[in-house]
């Protein structure tokens, strides 16, 4: 199997939990190439109202995205898990170039591949702006934050 990521589908308990941290990991490197290696070469996506194809399209647009929304903290929660699919939840902060905060609250739906690369993905988010005394966020989650017991608060 090339490129293959594990874990790999079908995902248990262990293995979708593992894929959600990996991806709130690599997407907190704000770096579109690395975060790009997750998915298979002709993933499709849809990111709000935008529709993407291959990791080309999706290194662009994670450019783009990373150099309007500063600072971007994000947070991701399993929700759900079956087969080769996984579920979650997200809460996620920047601030846009003139000091205005926001956190970004999103579902998404993830499909994968056999080898673990993710070939589909559908995010739906909602933009809330917050003062910068009303952050969450300080940066990837630290060890101390990860595991059972941190949930993503729902507002």
């Amino acid at each position: 199997m090339t490129d293959a990521r594990p874990p790999l589908p079908p995902f248990d308990l262990d293995g979708a939990l593992a894929k959600v941290q990996a991806a709130e990991d690599a997407w907190n490197t704000r770096d579109p190439h690395r975060v790009a290696l997750a998915y298979t070469e002709d993933s499709v996506w849809r990111n709000r109202d935008l529709f993407l194809t291959g990791r080309a399209e999706i290194i662009a647009f994670l450019t783009a995205k990373w150099e309007r929304e500063l600072d971007y903290a994000l947070r991701k929660s399993l929700w759900s898990f079956g087969g080769n699919r996984i579920a979650v939840r997200f809460q996620y902060e920047s601030h846009d170039t003139e000091g205005r905060w926001f956190r970004s609250y999103g579902n998404e739906l993830w499909e994968f591949a056999a080898n673990g690369l993710m070939s589909r993905r559908e995010a739906s988010i909602n933009d809330v702006p917050i003062e910068e005394a009303d952050r969450r966020y300080f940066g990837p989650r630290p060890d101390s934050e990860r595991g059972p017991g941190h949930e993503i608060p729902l507002a």
